[in-house]
């Protein structure tokens, strides 16, 4: 096994496509375009990073599932909705031989499937708050060039939420709980990213308004890895969703949804891998630690030492194996580095004498450490590995945003990361300034605790304190 058989990530597209193979991440060779096959080491990654967003979810939304299949007359139902997705949808026109009465639609999403069932569920004011997730595969015909994990046809970890509230500002309240647990699930997987309130043409159909999670990608790129969405009454007077208030009168809802894929996956990987693989943060790595034994003399006793090593960490909790393989140390560390392992511990019978072992960490940090006591050294590494992860990253993501005053300047950072530049607000500039500079308007910074800067809109000039992030997206 040799290193060569990694493209250099400078080459992000070739080093990527070639990463999720090499690392057994996932098999695109199935005979359907844009769908692809799990590897057992890259479903593992999938499950342990999907408990983490149920760990964040469970406290105070219940998890359910709803089914695929949505009738055509449900689906129809909300106008802006169809509109957003009347391009991408699989209909299912027969069952067996014989034609449906009426189409069903593999889902490109849940509102219309979970709504009718909702408009059921509220009767009144002590039903509400509801929160419901699911995690489920969705359909959407994709006819871009699909990039696995990125763009597909069948999304097959879609995480989304959907959320019932009395009032409107109570469900802008959801909208910022919401972003509040994704940047937590971000920050443990040590994934940086920007805040932006999507565009009026841009949000997602049927909403009062989008706001969006972007990280940068190696190439300058910008990955959506996140959404929350205040859908306001639109479903809620569609589905007739309505409640009865305290003075017995009926209102509608106000309703919220946001949702995270795969791609934070892809973004897990891209971020954070390098030329000798995969690089895993600590807390969703499938295998945690390897034992590497140096078997050149006293095979059996080194082989028992670590075993019992092995047991321990296990029952520290850690996810740990031995590499027993005959292959060569060499090869079993790049093996283990191809897949991302964050620690790996090598000891041979010299180590063993001196009661110590190896501790090599995937960011090429060594050093030698007491095998008493182990359990507390690795974990106090795996937790500077992490924190190191994410400055890394963060310095990274920093690097790709600056501040633009020209079409040209945006033009020429754009082609590099994401550019910061004035923007009056108007649909006709920012229109305007995505022709001329040829990127996406990503929308306002949400969030942003920069101060509110006296800017000028770089299309029609006029003073603002607005700002637009722009980018080439995935």
């Amino acid at each position: 096994m040799t290193e060569s058989k990694i493209p250099s990530k400078e080459n992000f597209s070739e080093w990527y496509h070639e990463l999720l193979k090499a690392g057994e991440i996932i098999d695109v060779r199935y005979p359907v375009k844009g769908m692809c096959v799990w590897y057992p080491s890259g479903f593992a990654l999938r499950r342990n990073v999907y408990d983490l967003i149920r760990e964040l979810l469970d406290p105070d939304h219940q998890e359910t599932q709803f089914p695929l299949l949505i009738p055509e007359t449900e689906f129809m139902k909300e106008a802006e909705h169809i509109k957003g997705f009347e391009d991408e949808v699989y209909w299912v026109t027969h069952g067996g031989t014989s034609p449906l009465d009426i189409k069903l639609a593999l889902r490109p999403t849940s509102e219309t499937a979970i709504y009718p069932m909702f408009k059921l569920w509220v009767r009144s004011h002590a039903d509400l708050p509801l929160k419901i997730y699911q995690i489920v595969n969705t359909f959407r015909y994709e006819t871009k060039h699909t990039r696995p994990l990125i763009r597909l046809r069948e999304i097959t970890s879609f995480k989304e939420a959907h959320t019932v509230h009395a009032t409107w500002e109570e469900a802008a309240e959801q909208v910022e709980a919401a972003l509040s647990i994704y940047a937590e699930f971000y920050r443990r997987l040590a994934i940086p990213f920007l805040f932006a309130k999507r565009p009026s043409w841009d949000k997602f159909p049927g909403s009062d308004y989008s706001i969006a999670l972007d990280t940068v990608m190696p190439d300058g790129r910008t990955l959506q890895i996140g959404t929350a969405h205040l859908l306001g009454t639109n479903f809620a007077t569609t589905y007739g969703i309505t409640y009865e208030n305290t003075e017995g009168e009926q209102e509608f809802v106000n309703q919220t949804c946001y949702g995270v894929s795969e791609r934070c996956i892809a973004a897990l990987i891209s971020v954070h891998g390098d030329d000798k693989g995969l690089v895993l943060p600590w807390s969703v790595a499938p295998v945690q630690v390897v034992i590497v034994p140096i078997l050149f003399k006293e095979k059996e006793m080194t082989l028992e030492v670590c075993r019992a090593l092995k047991e321990r960490l296990a029952a520290a909790g850690m996810r740990v194996v031995i590499d027993e393989s005959d292959e060569r140390p060499g090869s079993k560390f790049y093996k283990w580095e191809l897949k991302g392992v964050p620690i790996r511990i090598e000891i041979g019978p010299r180590d063993i004498k001196n009661g110590v072992a190896v501790l090599a960490r995937r960011d090429g940090k060594k050093l030698t450490v007491p095998l008493d006591d182990l359990e507390k050294t690795i974990q106090a590494e795996a937790d500077d590995l992490q924190e190191a992860m994410l400055a890394k990253a963060q310095a990274f993501l920093d690097s790709k945003v600056k501040d633009c005053e020209t079409i040209e300047e945006a033009k020429e950072q754009t082609l590099a990361g994401v550019a910061r530049v004035g923007w009056c607000g108007s649909e006709v500039c920012g229109h305007a300034i995505e022709d001329e500079v040829g990127a996406a308007v990503l929308g306002e910074p949400w969030r942003s605790e920069e101060k509110r800067l006296t800017r000028h809109c770089i299309v029609c000039g006029a003073n603002t304190e607005g700002c637009a992030l722009l980018a080439r997206q995935y």
